[in-house]
């Protein structure tokens, strides 16, 4: 009996502990802020915090998952109450909602805004055509979801459409990523997968693009829970470089014995002037960024931007594709330990103006609180409240590294412990 008990606590920690997320519009016309259920917006034209109308009442349980749309006019949201809801971002309102038969652990919408692809706890990746859309909609309208591939029961951690819009590109929780033809005919049959992409040695938590104006075919970028960034040519699931991180960021030596738990790479985005690649690493209060040599198809470290007189590491960054900014927050819900039940802790790093040679890193620095955009009225949308303690912080650090380490790393049970947990799940089916 007390071995159930155990396992429920664990259940409930990965349930109700989830990182803060950020997305910024291509534009910059709104910042995006998800703690918990709650969905905070800032929009810049009125200076003040978005109002998001939702008939249904908005998430109910645990966001995973935030993005907008290439063009910015639609904005996306899904996670642990099993539904993922597509915003109008010119009024704010929720113009689909999307029931999902699992929790939702990733999502991506096509560079047309035609399709909204989500995945779910269990491993299935499904599409919604949101071709029809229309802003007069006065109602939310339930869409139907289709399932057009699986991993095979193995927890999706990032889902995204190739640049061009012909691959949907997924990564999981057994260290590999799969690279499949999207056809826009999806009811006609399974989709045709065009490779993986193998070689990490932990979970695969993040995906990012690198691409150049000198280059037409973009590369792919993947962290994972082996603190290495690996550079990919997706297209023929090539590994071209890998980089680790987690010695050169000081956070692990070389004596580092191999049951010790490596500081994963918690996310990674390109920057604005395409120059670079930011990456957020488990226990580094700051970011680093790479640099990619697209000609010699070689990934390299360029700088680690530490972020001085508070402890904050950042659990999801993002940045605008036409303003020169990073944006970076840190916070987890359901937090314990702290008074802050949906922390967030949002920071800025600027200097990302123009595209840079190969051989120069941009003179990158964190903007003080007083300088941001939005200044006051900002920090207080997004992250409730303008000031937040030191205590707050490290709790929130703790509970973020505990929470993705129980989702994303695979328990090894004993025969007699895998028996037990199973009998407990069909004693609760038997019940229901």
């Amino acid at each position: 009996m007390e071995e159930h008990d155990i396992d429920e606590s664990e259940q409930k920690l990965e349930a109700e502990v989830a990182p803060a997320l950020i997305a910024v519009h291509p534009n910059q016309k709104f910042v995006s802020v998800a703690v918990g259920s709650d969905l905070r917006v800032f929009s810049f034209q009125h200076g003040s915090a978005a109002q998001l109308l939702d008939e249904t009442g908005g998430h109910k349980d645990s966001i995973r998952s935030i993005r907008y749309s290439k063009s910015g006019k639609l904005f996306v949201s899904g996670g642990d109450d099993k539904l993922v809801k597509v915003w109008d971002t010119d009024s704010w309102r929720c113009v689909y909602s999307v029931v999902s038969e699992k929790r939702v652990t990733s999502l991506a919408v096509s560079g047309d805004d035609k399709f909204v692809t989500f995945a779910d706890k269990f491993g299935v990746i499904y599409v919604v055509d949101i071709g029809d859309y229309n802003e007069e909609n006065l109602a939310p309208v339930d869409k139907k979801a289709v399932p057009i591939l699986s991993h095979y029961c193995s927890i999706i951690t990032r889902l995204d459409f190739s640049p061009d819009g012909q691959y949907i590109i997924s990564a999981d929780r057994d260290f590999k990523i799969r690279v499949t033809l999207f056809s826009k005919e999806f009811l006609k049959g399974a989709h045709e997968i065009k490779c993986f992409c193998l070689g990490h040695t932990e979970f695969v938590s993040c995906l990012a693009f690198f691409s150049s104006r000198n280059y037409a075919h973009p590369l792919l970028v993947s962290g994972s829970g082996d603190s290495t960034v690996r550079l990919w040519d997706y297209a023929s699931g090539s590994l071209l470089d890998t980089c680790e991180l987690g010695t050169k960021a000081g956070l692990l030596n070389s004596n580092q014995k191999e049951e010790e738990v490596l500081p994963a790479v918690t996310d990674l985005c390109e920057t604005s002037d395409g120059s670079l690649v930011a990456a957020a690493i488990q226990s580094l209060p700051g970011i680093m960024l790479l640099k990619c040599n697209l000609s010699s198809r070689t990934l390299t470290i360029a700088k680690v931007i530490s972020v001085a007189g508070e402890t904050f590491i950042p659990t999801s960054i993002a940045a605008a594709s036409s303003v020169p900014l990073l944006w970076m927050v840190m916070g987890a819900s359901s937090l314990s330990a702290t008074d802050s039940a949906l922390l967030a802790r949002v920071r800025v790093v600027s200097g990302f103006g123009t595209d840079h040679s190969e051989s120069i890193v941009p003179e990158s620095l964190v903007i003080e609180d007083k300088e941001l955009p939005g200044g006051e009225p900002l920090l207080q949308a997004l992250q409730g409240k303008l000031t937040i303690g030191e205590e707050a912080f490290s709790t929130a650090a703790e509970a973020v590294k505990t929470a993705m380490r129980n989702l994303l790393i695979k328990k090894q049970y004993s025969a007699e412990r895998r028996d037990f947990r199973k009998r407990g799940r069909n004693d609760k089916k038997n019940q229901a």
